[in-house]
């Protein structure tokens, strides 16, 4: 059925819709082009309209009209994600949730507010209150939590908390359907399972109730090694050290240093080293740590979030786009290893092909050491013999190459997830085409 959006535009009046091409182009990709197997295949994908709401009866009626017209929505946060969660397959309405971000309330360590809260602004808020948030992606300047939620899976903070989709680290979420008659529903504690990282296939997030943890005078700490063995293995024993206060563990292989321009003066020699957020009263005992492992403290700050200048914009993904801005024929991997053996097999078996990148994170309350590795890419058939060895040698890679929910990060179907999308969208039309068990389903 082809599709009036000029009848479209008259029945969403007054909400605000954006028409021009160039901008409805640029609302509708995200980071995807950090894959070279994405990028041929989304580049040309494109919203037919852009409609940003700016309170949750607004987005109900935008979910009236797209079920009445039967019109493909895809739900859009600020487009930090890297492969291609936010990105229409199907051309229809794009909606843009940036202007829904008002706080409701702080208080006894948890936050209230709208999906379209930007993570740096909230945190802003509740560090008056001596609170800050668990977890924050190296794009929390920009980031919405809504997005981060749908989207993301963890973050600096993780060392701490886990991921996302760990009990406890989401409260309560308000989600707006696309029944024929669309609702506000809430989901509660394990409930909100059936929307954590589903690239919002499955229902509007409006709103969300997350704990928060306290707040600390954080320090950006840089510190170099003789050898990338040596950092790792610092890395596991500062994950490992109840006693000292953290919140990142960033381990960077040569020559990944290299492509940090700003923190050259740092990293002179494109070194070894180890990116870390310390919390002040713990850096007596990290230096002793250092000590031990031969290491070398070359740089530390008192982190400033309003800073153009911090470390975690160094780490995680942030390291892919460093690299990338050098070399734009580098990708990237996401790996959990479980055993410092597993990363020093890896290491030792890929050289410089597969750059080893580490973050420490929490799972199953064991610190464990997790790859992004920059990747040398030379074409698809390399790409995916590197995935199948680290898979058949026990390694879990979450595949960032693909925009499939089950695909990627999960490799299994979610039943709950499903049969949550068949409740809540039964035509089918919130973010088409990344949901493989619909597909299969309908």
């Amino acid at each position: 059925m082809t599709i009036d959006y000029q009848l479209i535009i008259q029945e969403l009046n007054p909400i605000t819709i954006i028409q021009e091409a160039e901008k409805i182009k640029q609302l509708s990709l995200d980071y995807y082009y950090f894959s070279p197997i994405l990028e041929p295949k989304l580049k040309e994908k494109t919203a037919d309209l852009v409609v940003i709401p700016t309170t949750e009866e607004e987005v109900l009626k935008i979910a009236q009209i797209c079920v009445k017209y039967k019109i493909p929505l895809t739900v859009r946060g600020a487009g930090t994600g890297n492969y291609g969660q936010c990105i229409p397959l199907n051309g229809g309405i794009v909606l843009d949730m940036s202007e829904l971000r008002k706080i409701k309330w702080i208080k006894s360590g948890i936050a209230c507010v709208e999906a379209g809260i930007k993570m740096s602004v909230l945190e802003r808020e509740t560090k008056k209150q001596g609170w800050e948030l668990r977890m924050i992606p190296s794009t929390y300047k920009i980031a919405t939590l809504g997005g981060f939620i749908g989207g993301g899976s963890g973050g600096i903070g993780s060392i701490n908390y886990g991921q996302l989709k760990d009990r406890g680290n989401l409260h309560r979420v308000r989600v707006v359907t696309l029944e024929n008659e669309p609702r506000i529903i809430e989901l509660r504690g394990d409930e909100t399972r059936q929307i954590n990282h589903a690239y919002g296939t499955n229902g509007i997030i409006t709103e969300l109730e997350i704990p928060l943890a306290p707040s600390y005078n954080w320090v950006d700490v840089i510190v170099t090694f003789q050898d990338f063995i040596s950092a790792l293995k610092f890395g596991q024993d500062l994950a490992d050290s109840d006693g000292i206060n953290k919140k990142l563990i960033s381990i960077h292989a040569k020559p990944i240093s290299n492509y940090f321009t700003s923190l050259k003066s740092y990293l002179p020699n494109g070194e070894d080293c180890a990116l870390l957020m310390i919390e002040e009263n713990s850096l007596f005992a990290l230096e002793d740590l250092v000590k031990e492992y031969q290491g070398e403290i070359t740089y530390r700050q008192d982190l400033d979030l309003k800073s153009n200048f911090n470390l975690i914009e160094f780490t995680w993904n942030h390291t892919t786009f460093h690299a990338r801005n050098i070399d734009a024929n580098i990708t990237y991997l996401q790996t959990f290893f479980f055993s410092l053996e597993k990363v020093e097999e890896m290491y030792n078996y890929f050289g410089d092909e597969v750059m080893m990148h580490i973050e420490f994170l929490r799972v199953g309350g064991k610190a464990i050491p997790a790859g992004l590795q920059l990747v040398k890419y030379t074409n698809e058939t390399r790409l995916n013999e590197i995935i199948k060895y680290h898979e058949d040698n026990g390694a879990f890679i979450a595949n960032p190459h693909t925009y499939i929910l089950e695909d990627g990060g999960r490799k299994i179907i979610e039943p709950e997830q499903l049969n949550f999308k068949k409740k809540v969208d039964p035509y089918g039309l919130i973010n088409q085409g990344k949901m493989r068990s619909w597909d299969i389903d309908n």
